[in-house]
């Protein structure tokens, strides 16, 4: 059935509802949403009934739900024998729907892991992903491809183990920077004993397997054991690992005792949701995971933290004993046992944290708060300069949308003009435009802004595109003629301002012009940083198109010319010799190893190509 516009159901859908509500079972299971034949959401309940009638009462929790129930014209409901197998039968589909309501975790991507190459005659480390279950091979968890790299560093500045790929390490007959650097001891040129290395790559499992006490006094004892045999040169190099060993421990801002758990946090402020995941493997933080979620729809925190449990585990095999919420959950024994009957790991779920783990479960709290004020703030920074450049331009209106403008050739030939848009919540990227310069105006920038701006006023009579404020990169000739064009047209309540370079181009010290004058603002105010950041922005965008042009103007200039070159052969030519330079320098014996180009088209090339 369809849905009308406006802002309720028709009675004729309220009644129908009303109809299939009946039929709802008072027993666990899934329901879905759905809205012209599409799923829009899909949940879970205890008690069926109960929970899809109470999306269609008189009153709504949030705006989400509203929409829900306005946009929902069928419901299908799934009978379950308990909550257990709800939750995993709704974790199923929403995983292959993809409901538009839906709280989404997922990364598809499989975790990182440390893997030791052990069937290599020297062994390396290496990052890796996968789903299969992991063997003595593998190190981790990760939550991200930088925190293995980090560890992966860590390592071997202390074990010198390497981490060249094999067809490398065959093909060395000298040591690479890394020896230099003391990160690898060099076994592809025989630098080291083949028992030597595998006790460094034995030293390097045991200090990813275990605490770095263990570690720091197996070194000690090895010093003590090489001393006693007079190894003394053996005995520096160890010591120099444990001062390694040592000094990453005094820079490691966390140190934990607690061995395997996660922690989850989720944090909820106005319409935003912050997540947070850290993952704590054999006393070593393994890395840290942040999701942000925008107009979030969820019944409870509860529903959010089983999506964040269940979607994280789904990629990755290596489950905790120990999984930590910093909320109390209801459900806790409830996702024990869905965690169980689905990955056969019995975990303990606890929002207790002991002394050990502290410091911790407090930062990830902290972090699930942070990722919500981190966007908040970055949204605020534009809202903020917005606002302070409209007081000090004595606007009336709230400046929601500014365009600015830069054009761009190299002596005058392959001219464009950029135009980005930035609103209060930043760059508009989706918005941004290009426009190539008649070769009559090219070298004339105050004649290519009218040309721009005559074309792109077209599009104002769209009150999305229409911006507040255009910004031009000029000085006061440049703005005179561009607010000439915006005047005389319909739309002359747009404001036009210019961004004038200081002495010497120096930064900090350029000039904000307006038709009426100086815009005074601070150096180092929101409003003066944001219209640089315009500024360079609409340059750096203006330079990546003038050479995408100039690229474009090579590839069709003189090969065009030459009979017996079409569109096919002239692209083998340009991958061939990359550039008309190259071309140029090529005698008819290169220019013929291209298939097509005979002795004729040879030397048409080398009699045109000037």
């Amino acid at each position: 059935m369809g849905l009308a516009q406006g802002k309720f159901l028709p009675t004729n859908i309220l009644m129908s509802m009303a109809v299939e509500l009946t039929k709802v079972p008072s027993t666990p299971g899934v329901y879905k949403f759905f809205s012209n034949h599409e799923i829009i959401y899909i949940g879970k309940a205890k008690n069926l009934k109960k929970r899809v009638s109470s999306y269609f009462g008189n009153s709504f929790k949030d705006r989400k739900t509203r929409q829900i129930k306005l946009l929902t014209d069928n419901i299908e409901t799934f009978t379950t024998k308990n909550e257990v197998e709800a939750l995993l039968l709704e974790q199923m589909l929403i995983k292959e729907n993809k409901p538009k309501f839906n709280i989404l975790l997922r990364d598809d991507k499989t975790y990182p892991y440390i893997f030791f190459s052990l069937d290599h005659e020297y062994p390396g480390i290496y990052s890796k992903r996968t789903k299969q279950a992991v063997d003595s091979k593998f190190f981790g968890p990760f939550v991200s491809s930088e925190a293995v790299k980090k560890s992966i560093k860590e390592i071997q500045k202390i074990f010198q183990v390497r981490n060249c790929s094999d067809t490398t390490f065959t093909n060395r007959t000298r040591p690479c920077i890394e020896f230099q650097m003391k990160r690898c001891s060099a076994p592809c040129v025989k630098k080291i004993s083949k028992t030597d290395y595998f006790e460094d790559i034995a030293s390097a499992k045991s200090y990813l397997s275990s605490s770095d006490n263990q570690t720091i006094n197996k070194l000690t004892s090895d010093i003590e054991q090489a001393s006693k045999k007079l190894q003394f040169e053996k005995a520096a190099e160890i010591r120099d690992r444990l001062k390694r060993l040592q000094l990453l421990r005094e820079e490691q801002s966390v140190v934990t005792l607690a061995r395997d758990v996660d922690i989850f946090s989720v944090h909820a402020e106005d319409n935003y949701l912050g997540i947070c995941i850290i993952v704590v493997r054999r006393g070593k933080i393994r890395g840290t995971k942040t999701h942000l979620i925008k107009q979030a729809h969820y019944d409870s925190l509860e529903e959010v933290y089983q999506s964040a449990v269940l979607n994280f585990y789904d990629n990755q095999p290596d489950i905790p004993k120990k999984i930590m919420s910093t909320d109390a959950l209801k459900s806790k024994d409830l996702l024990s046992k869905v965690i169980q009957k689905k990955y056969n790991v019995k975990v303990n779920l606890t929002h207790t944290p002991d002394k050990s783990i502290r410091p911790i479960f407090n930062l990830c709290k902290i972090n699930a708060k942070q990722v919500i004020q981190n966007h908040i703030s970055k949204e605020d920074k534009y809202t903020f300069a917005f606002n302070e450049l409209k007081n000090a331009m004595s606007l009336k209106d709230n400046i929601k949308k500014i365009e600015a403008y830069d054009i761009s050739h190299i002596s005058g030939d392959h001219a464009v003009s950029s135009c980005v848009v930035f609103s209060n919540q930043g760059p508009q990227k989706k918005e941004y435009r290009t426009f190539n310069i008649p070769k009559e105006l090219s070298g004339n920038d105050v004649g290519s802004l009218e040309h721009v701006l005559e074309r792109r006023i077209k599009y104002y009579d769209d009150p999305n595109i229409k911006p507040d404020i255009i910004l031009i990169d000029g000085g006061k000739t440049q703005l005179k003629y561009s607010k000439s064009v915006i005047d005389k047209s319909i739309y002359n309540d747009i404001e036009v301002i210019s961004i004038v370079k200081g002495t010497n181009r120096v930064r900090a010290t350029e000039t904000i012009l307006a038709g009426n004058g100086i815009v005074e603002l601070d150096k180092y105010s929101k409003a003066y940083l944001v219209l640089q950041e315009m500024r360079d922005e609409s340059h750096r965008f203006a330079i990546t198109a003038q050479r995408k042009k100039k690229r474009g103007s090579i590839k069709k200039s003189q090969l065009d010319l030459i009979p017996g070159i079409g569109p096919a052969l002239k692209n083998k030519i340009l991958l061939k010799f990359k550039s008309l330079k190259n071309i140029k320098s090529a005698n008819i014996e290169d220019l013929m190893t291209v298939r097509g180009i005979n002795d004729k088209i040879a030397n048409l090339i080398k009699q045109n190509i000037k």
